[in-house]
């Protein structure tokens, strides 16, 4: 019997570099079963609307061929799939993609390594993963030499908010509220603790719309909704 890697270290730290990745994929695999049930209550019900708003975001025409990476259980791909596009989703939790609901093809594989040739795609999203990615530049580099030039990338993610108060009320949802659900729901409460935490790995906006700019994107927008909770970014292949 194989012992469980640890997502936060014994002070509560978030790990790095390949515990980040070995972690990060063990608890994926764990959680799995209860995903998507955990992020309906998490997010007050509203993830579907989010997604919609990612989708629309790409201001693709119907039929473009679209990545999911770091697709999980399919939500996006189907979403896309939605608006009258070919989705093709992308993971590296074996344990999401088993409890995949959708009909776009998966594949199972690491955001930095994408198995796909250069320029193509018409679009790629990804989904509250960025702070889970080792190396969020070497991603978005990545995303960036899958699509053709003037292929739209968007990215969906947590945020902190600004304004001190809803910042306050957000820390008490997600860092109070969130891990006692996990502990209930999905008697996984490391898990739970460590999503919450995890918008620690995330840049500053200025630094997040700079890492796109750096990747070759060009019209980089970044909006926040939900008082400044949840992020969505997008730009254009050059």
């Amino acid at each position: 019997m194989t012992s469980r890697t640890q997502v936060l270290g014994r002070d509560g730290a978030l790990p790095e570099g390949a515990d980040k990745r070995r972690a990060v994929e063990e608890m994926f695999d764990r959680v799995a079963p209860g995903y998507d049930r955990m992020n309906r209550i998490i997010s007050l019900g509203q993830d579907r609307r989010w997604r919609r708003r990612a989708v629309s975001a790409l201001a693709l025409a119907p039929g473009a061929r679209v990545l999911d990476v770091a697709c999980g259980t399919g939500d996006l791909c189907d979403d896309l799939a939605a608006a009258g596009h070919t989705a093709i989703g992308l993971d590296f939790s074996a344990g999401m993609l088993r409890q995949a609901h959708t009909a776009a093809p998966l594949v199972r594989g690491d955001a930095l390594h994408l198995p796909t040739p250069g320029g193509a795609f018409d679009g790629v999203i990804t989904g509250f993963a960025l702070r889970n990615f080792v190396d969020l530049g070497a991603v978005l580099d990545a995303c960036a030499r899958a699509l053709r030039p003037g292929g739209r990338f968007v990215a969906l993610d947590a945020a902190v908010p600004a304004n001190p108060v809803l910042r306050a009320g957000n820390t008490l949802w997600f860092r109070g509220a969130v891990p006692l659900l996990g502990r209930v729901l999905s008697r996984d409460v490391e898990a739970y603790r460590y999503l919450p935490k995890s918008t620690a790995y995330l840049p500053g906006p200025s630094e997040l719309v700079a890492a796109l700019e750096a990747a070759g994107f060009t019209a980089v927008d970044r909006t926040t909704f939900m008082g400044g909770s949840v992020q969505l970014l997008s730009g254009t292949r050059s």
